[in-house]
């Protein structure tokens, strides 16, 4: 069997293409379906499977678009009870696609409905583990007590997923590919590896989670030190088990408008520019949050900033960001709530004045800092024993902790996220001069 892997960097998602004797079988798509149907297309292949490991929470799945589009089926474990149309993929269930025999492994933990796809021809096996197993970790068990209306405890998926690990994988071979969902950097897990893949024999060296201990160790383990949970994670579980909107029709549905120098006041403005065009000239009540580069976290932050069906607008610097900025939103599912795209008009009235480092290094006391970083990261030491520390996700509703009788400085770990953090504050505390300290936060670690 031909294995492709598909890398999104910004959300570190990992999708699969399987192709054999002509057909194919798509794992955990992205939102476009693009990538495979080009795929598909060069190794001159028809779609016709699509399996979901399980409702995704950082990201959108196109598998009811490809459904529609190629006539795949689509698998999903029956404890999904998905809103589309699919057929239920759970142990006992196989699937033949040429000379591969896919069959079903119920894994929960990460949530109630996880599956784990395997594949198999011949000699050869194939995990595609979705978020239950990461390369040197497990998924978290936590997304699900907020996610919309699928809930489940944490406690009690952590204790699936003691379970999953203790015995589900124990009739594999060591020489299994192990194919998860996400690496290094999702949100989905903490102390991902950054490969991309791993075999079952490596993981059972390597990954905690298959080492002996009892349920109240792994309980432990599993639960500390988890990272925030956006606030479209519940928002986006919901539309995949319902199937969300064809993404090319959705993105051309969004009106666009040109040179702009005023919007509808009362609704929040996302500038997706650099920093320091931010700085010079934006619309006033605009909030930071960069997208020059397809690796920055754009769509975590605007995810974890803006809530689920808050409208906004979406500023790019260029027409000729447009398609890009669109698909990057689409990716989370929020280009339903996006009033409009615009492009900015010149010498507008919003703006923020530069740090002189220099100074804030020889007078840091005349300042107020705020760090922005996670708990996780604070608690591993402060940079400024005397920073404000508000996680940047939280910021927008804590900002009145902030005092105003001094300069404030705002600064994270490497630079992108005090871009938005800044911004936050100078749009909620006008009376304030704020300041960001940007990637010079370097000179202080």
């Amino acid at each position: 069997m031909i294995i492709e892997q598909f890398n999104d960097e910004a959300l570190a998602h990992y999708s699969y293409a399987i192709v054999s004797e002509g057909q194919m079988a798509i794992v955990d798509p992205s939102r476009n379906p693009m990538p495979y149907y080009v795929f598909a297309e060069a190794h001159n292949a028809k779609i016709v499977a699509v399996f979901e490991t399980h409702p995704h929470a950082d990201f959108i799945s196109s598998h009811l678009q490809i459904h529609e589009e190629t006539t795949a089926t689509i698998f999903v474990s029956k404890l999904v009870g998905a809103d589309y149309d699919h057929k239920s993929f759970d142990e006992g269930d196989s699937f033949q696609l040429g000379k591969v025999n896919f069959s079903a492994l119920n894994t929960p933990g990460h949530s109630p409905d996880s599956i784990t796809v395997v594949a198999k021809e011949g000699e050869e096996t194939a995990l595609f583990t979705g978020d239950t197993l990461f390369i040197g970790n497990v998924g978290r068990p936590d997304l699900r007590e907020n996610a919309g209306n699928m809930k489940a405890k944490r406690i009690e998926l952590a204790k699936d997923m003691y379970n999953t690990m203790q015995t589900k994988f124990n009739d594999l071979p060591d020489d299994a590919l192990v194919y998860p969902a996400h690496g290094a950097g999702s949100l989905c897990g903490k102390n991902m590896s950054s490969d991309s893949s791993s075999t079952l024999g490596n993981e059972r060296m390597g990954n905690w989670a298959f080492k002996e201990q009892s349920e109240e160790e792994f309980v432990e383990e599993i639960l500390k030190d988890q990272p925030f949970i956006p606030s479209y994670f519940g928002f986006d579980v919901d539309v995949n088990k319902t199937g969300a909107l064809n993404v090319q029709k959705a993105k051309y549905n969004v009106p666009i408008f040109l040179n702009v120098d005023e919007v509808e006041e009362g609704l929040m403005i996302v500038d997706t520019r650099g920093g320091d065009d931010f700085k010079k000239s934006h619309l006033p009540g605009s909030i930071n949050i960069m997208a020059t580069s397809p690796k920055q976290k754009f769509e975590t932050w605007l995810g974890a900033i803006i809530q689920p069906e808050e409208d906004y607008y979406l500023v790019v610097p260029s027409v000729e960001n447009i398609d890009a900025l669109l698909e990057r939103v689409a990716k989370i599912g929020y280009e339903k709530q996006l009033k409009a795209v615009i492009t900015l008009a010149e010498n507008l009235e919003g703006s923020m004045e530069f740090l002189e480092v220099e100074d804030f290094k020889e007078h840091p006391s005349e300042y107020t800092i705020v760090d922005i970083r996670n708990a996780s990261e604070v608690a591993e030491g402060k940079f400024f024993e005397s920073a404000i520390a508000i996680p940047l996700n939280e910021l927008r509703n804590r900002t009145d902790e902030i005092p105003t009788d001094k300069p404030i400085v705002v600064h994270c770990a490497g630079g992108y996220r005090s871009a938005a953090g800044s911004s936050i504050i100078d749009e909620q505390l006008s009376v304030a001069t704020v300041f960001d300290l940007s990637d010079a936060v370097k000179d202080f670690k």
